[in-house]
C-alpha cells in the first residue's frame, strides 16, 4: 500500500502502482472526466504513470495552469502529427507549450512556406486526428537508439538536438498515431480531449535561436476541451487587439520607437513622461513610511563588478557585450542589474547592526540584449527602468521586512485596480543545482523565510520549482487584467548569496562581524512593463489623477479661443491639467479626436459660456453632459481626484 497526501492535508491509502486517473476515479466520476494531468511530489506528470511510493498529489483540470500546460503540450504534438500527414518529409524543430497555447518550428521538404491561408486545412486535419482518440504513449530509449530512430525518420534537427544537447543515457519519447517526438512530457493520455483548435499566427524562427542557422517556420496555435471555450477566447482576442498598448500608446502620444535610435529602445513622449513621473511619485509616497533612501547609480559599470556578482556568468549572453575603452584591459558593461551597485553602496563605509535594516531604492535603468524577434512594445525592450530597492537586513529581520514589502505591493495593486492577482513562490530546481549559487543550507533558509512570510500574511501562493533567480528564491505576483490575461508584475527575492560574494559585513551587537541578508524588490517590476499592462487593463482610460490631460477645452469657433485659454488658466490654478484644442475643425471632429486620446473630460465653450463664465461639460465616452460655472467644474475634478487618491493615504 502507498499513502497519498492531498492538497488539503488529508491522506488515503491505495494499492502500490495506483495511477493519478485511478485516484481521481476513486473521488468522483466527474473529476475523472475533467482531470488532464497530476502533480506527484510537485512534479507534473501523466495520469497513467504508476505511483509506487508514498507521495503528495494534486489533480489538475484544464482550468489549472499545470493542466493547460499539459493540454497545450499535447496539442503541439497534434499539430506536428497533422503537418506530417499534410507535408511529407517535413522537418521538425522544437514545439513547446506556451502561457497561451503552443507553437511548433518546422521546415517543409521542398521549402514551400506555410502561411495563414493553409490554417483551415491544418486545423481540419488536427480535429480529424484528435477524434481518433489515439493513446499518447511514453517510451524510454537509449540515446544511440534515439539517434538511429530519428535518423531513419529523416529528422535532421531532432538528431542534432539529441547528439549535441542531450546527455548519454535514456531519453523519453512520446508517440501518437504515426508520429513520435522527443519529449520530457507530460502529456494527455490520449488526443480525444482536444475538441477545438485555432491556429493563430505564423512567423520565422532560427533553429536553436541562432541567426546563423536555418530559418524555420513557427506556427502558433491554441486548443480547448470545449468549442465554447474557443469562442470565448476569440472574443477575448478581439478585445485584446483593441487594448493593444502599442496602438493606444500611439493614439495617446505616450511613447514611440525609432529605428535610428535602435530597436527595443523606447522614447517616452511628453505625455508618457508625465504618466511615468506620476507612477514614480506614487511609489515614493507608498514607501515613505518605510524609510527608504533613494540613490542614483551609473548606467554602466566595470565588467568585474558583474563578474563578482555572478551576473556576467549567468546573464552574459543576454547582456550587451563589454565596452572596450582606449585604456588597455579596461572593460565596462551597460548595467544589466542594479543590485551590484547597491552592494557597493552598502560596502562604502563601516556598518553596524544599528544601521540595519538599510533600505536603498532607485528608479534604475538597466539594459538587456533581447533578440529582435522577441521585442514587443513596452513589454519586451532592451532598456527599462526598475522601481528597484535592496534591503540589507539582519537574519532575524528578514521575515518582517519581507512582509512589509508584500504590503507595499498589495497597496500598489489596490491603487491601480488590479484586484485579481495571485502569488507564486519560485524555488530552485534541486535536480539542477548548477544553475544557482550558494549552499543548500542558505537556499533552505531563504526558501523557508518566504514560505513563512506568506503564511503569516495569509497570502495563498503556488509553488514553482526551477523558477528562482540564480542567487535566491523569490515571490512573484501575477495579476489578471480586465479581460483575464495573466501578467507577472511585482517581485520580492531573498538573497543570502550576493552579500557573501561582495564580502559585505556589519558589526553585530557582540562586536563580531556578520554578513547581512539582502532582499530585492520591485513592486511595479519595471515602469515600461507596468505602463503597458496598465494601458491594456484600462484600455487607456487611466484614473483621473494619472491621466496626462484631464480636460480638453473645445472652442466652437475661433471667436472663442481666447475664452478657452482663460478657462485653461483658471483650471491650472486649481491643479487641473487642461489643453485647448483650437484647431480649425468642426466641434464633432474635435470631440471624436479627443475621445480617441482618452481625455476624461471635454468642455465645450461658445457664445453662452463666454458671456456667463460657464463651461459645457461632456464626460468621455458620450456619458453625462451638463453646463456649469467653471469653478464648479474645477471642484468636481478635484473631488474626483481626491476620492481616487484615498488609497494612497
Amino acid at each position: 500500500m502507498v499513502k497519498i497526501t492531498f492538497p488539503d492535508g488529508s491522506v488515503r491509502e491505495y494499492e502500490q502502482g495506483v495511477t493519478g486517473l485511478q485516484i481521481a476515479e476513486s473521488i468522483s466520476p466527474a473529476l475523472a472526466r475533467n482531470v488532464v494531468s497530476c502533480g506527484i511530489n510537485g512534479v507534473t506528470t501523466e495520469l497513467n504513470r504508476p505511483i509506487n511510493k508514498d507521495a503528495t498529489i494534486a489533480l489538475y483540470k484544464f482550468e489549472d495552469e499545470e493542466g493547460k500546460h499539459t493540454f497545450w503540450h499535447s496539442s503541439a504534438h497534434l499539430l506536428a502529427e497533422a503537418l506530417k500527414e499534410l507535408y511529407p518529409g517535413i522537418q521538425f524543430g522544437f514545439g513547446p507549450a506556451l502561457e497561451n497555447g503552443f507553437f511548433y518550428d518546422v521546415q517543409t521538404a521542398d521549402g514551400t512556406p506555410i502561411s495563414e491561408n493553409d490554417f483551415p486545412k491544418i486545423e481540419q486535419k488536427m480535429l480529424e486526428l484528435a477524434k481518433k482518440d489515439s493513446p499518447i504513449v511514453r517510451r524510454e530509449v537509449a540515446k544511440k537508439d534515439a539517434v538511429e530512430e530519428f535518423t531513419a525518420d529523416g529528422q535532421a534537427y531532432k538528431v542534432e538536438h539529441i547528439v549535441e544537447d542531450l546527455e548519454d543515457g535514456t531519453i523519453s519519447t512520446y508517440s501518437q498515431g504515426n508520429f513520435t517526438d522527443l519529449c520530457r512530457g507530460p502529456h494527455l493520455m490520449s488526443t480525444g480531449l482536444i475538441k477545438a483548435v485555432k491556429l493563430t499566427s505564423v512567423a520565422g524562427a532560427f533553429w536553436r535561436g541562432d541567426a546563423k542557422s536555418d530559418q524555420l517556420t513557427r506556427i502558433y496555435g491554441i486548443t480547448f476541451p470545449k468549442k465554447k471555450m474557443l469562442d470565448e477566447y476569440l472574443v477575448m482576442l478581439e478585445e485584446a487587439k483593441k487594448r493593444d498598448h502599442r496602438k493606444i500608446g500611439k493614439e495617446m502620444e505616450l511613447f514611440m520607437f525609432s529605428d535610428r535610435v535602435g530597436k527595443g529602445l523606447p522614447i517616452w513622449l511628453p505625455k508618457g513622461t508625465q504618466v511615468r513621473l506620476r507612477l514614480q511619485e506614487v511609489l515614493r509616497k507608498l514607501q515613505r513610511p518605510y524609510d527608504y533612501q533613494e540613490v542614483i547609480t551609473p548606467g554602466i559599470g566595470g565588467k568585474n563588478l558583474y563578474v563578482t556578482s555572478g551576473h556576467y556568468a549567468h546573464y552574459g549572453k543576454d547582456s550587451f557585450q563589454p565596452i572596450q575603452t582606449p585604456e588597455e584591459g579596461e572593460e565596462y558593461m551597460l548595467k544589466p542589474m542594479n543590485c551590484p551597485h547597491h552592494c557597493e553602496i552598502f560596502a562604502h563605509k563601516p556598518r553596524s547592526y544599528k544601521d540595519l535594516p538599510l533600505r536603498i531604492a532607485e528608479f534604475g535603468t538597466v539594459f538587456r540584449y533581447e533578440k529582435s524577434g522577441e521585442l514587443h512594445g513596452l513589454t519586451r525592450v532592451r532598456t527599462f527602468t526598475q522601481d528597484d530597492a535592496h534591503l540589507f537586513v539582519r537574519p532575524e529581520q528578514v521575515k518582517k521586512e519581507f512582509e512589509d514589502v508584500i504590503d507595499i505591493i498589495q497597496k500598489v495593486f489596490v491603487t491601480f485596480g488590479f484586484e485579481n492577482y495571485e502569488a507564486q513562490i519560485s524555488l530552485r530546481d534541486p535536480k539542477d543545482k548548477e544553475k544557482y549559487i550558494g549552499s543548500d543550507e542558505v537556499w533552505e533558509e531563504s526558501e523557508n523565510a518566504i514560505k513563512e512570510a506568506c503564511a503569516e500574511k495569509g497570502l495563498k501562493a503556488r509553488v514553482e520549482i526551477g523558477e528562482a533567480a540564480f542567487y535566491g528564491p523569490k515571490l512573484d505576483f501575477m495579476v489578471k487584467d480586465a479581460i483575464g490575461r495573466r501578467w507577472q508584475l511585482g517581485t520580492i527575492q531573498v538573497d543570502y548569496n550576493l552579500p557573501n560574494r561582495f564580502k559585505l559585513e556589519y558589526t553585530a551587537e557582540d562586536n563580531t562581524k556578520k554578513t547581512p541578508v539582502m532582499i530585492h524588490r520591485a513592486p511595479f517590476g519595471s515602469l515600461e512593463r507596468f505602463t503597458a499592462v496598465l494601458i491594456e487593463h484600462t484600455a487607456g482610460h487611466f484614473p483621473l489623477w494619472l491621466t496626462p490631460d484631464q480636460v480638453a477645452i473645445l472652442p466652437i469657433s475661433e471667436k472663442y479661443n481666447e475664452y478657452a485659454e482663460e478657462v485653461k488658466k483658471f483650471l491650472e490654478t486649481k491643479d487641473v491639467r487642461a489643453l485647448v484644442d483650437d484647431r480649425n475643425e468642426k466641434i464633432g471632429r474635435k470631440i471624436r479626436d479627443n475621445e480617441l486620446k482618452r481625455v476624461p473630460y471635454m468642455v465645450i465653450v461658445g457664445e453662452k459660456e463666454m458671456a456667463e463664465g460657464l463651461v459645457s461639460m461632456r464626460v468621455q465616452g458620450g456619458g453625462e453632459q451638463a453646463t456649469m460655472p467653471m469653478a464648479d467644474f474645477a471642484k468636481r475634478v478635484q473631488d474626483e481626484v481626491a476620492e481616487q487618491m484615498k488609497n494612497l493615504e
